[in-house]
């Protein structure tokens, strides 16, 4: 596969680098702001016309710019190597956005997506619950037809985001009659229910609190905001899961590049590079990133239509990149174990950044699908094996 950067592409990365440096300044962030600086971040680049330019045939459409495939990976690339804040539309624009293209209508695609390209509206998903995590055929969240909207029900857990989401789509079950796949809905509920809607922070190891339970009680889904109809959120759940490519794990990689030379040059320093052993991690954690890149760069030709792909491009990332942490850690040696700060009361241990990647990595090999539930989907919809055939 030919894979290349032409000039067009170069003067797509130079006005995206100028963009970036213009709006950053000289600071490079790179990380988990307040919520109130990354949702101001979402509006800036609304108003440049950067949110959305992987949407495809509605490119342009809905207030986004348009932009080739090889752009899209420019302009991932030149923001995870600018160090710019961390998203928190990404939801909205890489899973929402382009679910209702595929299987929205138009009243429903010129709703939701214009706000979303503006970096107004921010999303959650409402897919995992207690009981039900990879395995989604299996929620109880139940949505009941009430006149002209619906009244959801239910629990769902690990949700990214939530408490500062506006809207939430949610896999409910719509026809108690039914089992498994079949009778599920995808409902886009708001978030702003007071007494029907309630987010709840799950803490976390690294004292921070990204995911989150939310309980629908009785919570308002209006029925024409059903996608794909009353009985598709099967085929629409898993059209979402099997939209997501490899242009975001190409940025991705960006940062896990830098995760490395920070530990090569942590290991050159302390002397820890002399160790054959660690010397041959490092470079096995080199060689592993390059083809997780070449097979990101497949995903997005000929095989973009595998249905396995995203379950190969996630089994290669977080077993990596937890890894990743267990090493940068190792390299430090005793002194990893040493917070930046001192031992307060009130704060009782402080965390520099590393200390809170091989923390949270912790968790990359089980949320947006275990690894043995990403297997599981491999061995069915790649190999063919019964140990991946929908009961």
């Amino acid at each position: 596969m030919d894979f290349s950067f032409g000039a067009e592409d170069a003067a797509f990365r130079a006005e995206a680098r100028r963009w970036l440096a213009e709006r950053l300044g000289g600071d490079r962030v790179g990380g988990r702001e307040g919520w109130d600086v990354r949702r101001s971040w979402e509006r800036e680049l609304g108003r440049g016309g950067w949110v959305g330019i992987g949407w495809d045939r509605a490119c342009g459409t809905y207030g986004n710019r348009a932009a080739t495939l090889t752009q899209q990976v420019v302009w991932a690339e030149e923001y995870a190597a600018a160090g710019a804040p961390e998203r928190v539309g990404h939801i909205g624009e890489n899973l929402l956005a382009p679910t209702l293209i595929a299987y929205g209508d138009d009243v429903q695609r010129t709703r939701f997506l214009p706000p979303v390209a503006r970096g107004e509206e921010l999303w959650c998903q409402g897919y995992s619950e207690p009981g039900a995590g990879s395995d989604l055929a299996a929620v109880r969240t139940a949505a009941v037809r009430d006149g002209p909207a619906y009244r959801v029900s239910g629990q769902k857990i690990w949700t990214s985001l939530a408490r500062v989401a506006d809207w939430c789509f949610v896999l409910a079950r719509t026809d108690p009659g039914e089992r498994r796949h079949r009778g599920l809905s995808f409902l886009l509920v708001p978030m702003d229910q007071p007494g029907r809607v309630e987010v709840r922070p799950i803490r976390q190891m690294t004292g921070t609190a990204e995911f989150n339970e939310v309980f629908f009680d009785g919570a308002v889904a209006r029925a024409e905001h059903v996608v794909g109809g009353p009985g598709a959120g099967w085929r629409v759940a898993m059209g979402l899961l099997a939209l997501e490519r490899g242009v975001s794990t190409l940025a991705q990689q960006v940062g896990f590049e830098r995760e490395l030379r920070a530990a090569v040059a942590e290991a050159c320093r302390t002397g820890a590079v002399g160790d054959p052993v660690l010397r041959g991690r490092l470079v096995r954690q080199w060689a592993e990133l390059r083809v997780m890149r070449w097979n990101a760069l497949r995903t997005l030709g000929p095989a973009a239509g595998d249905a396995g792909a995203p379950s190969v491009a996630k089994l290669l990332w977080s077993g990596w990149h937890q890894r990743m942490g267990e090493l940068a850690m190792h390299v430090r040696g005793a002194g990893a174990v040493c917070g930046p700060g001192e031992w307060t009361a009130d704060a009782p241990y402080e965390l520099d950044a590393e200390q809170r990647r091989f923390l949270f990595s912790r968790a990359d090999t089980v949320y947006g699908g275990s690894d043995e539930i990403q297997r599981t989907v491999i061995a069915g919809r790649v190999l063919g094996l019964d140990g991946g055939r929908e009961r």
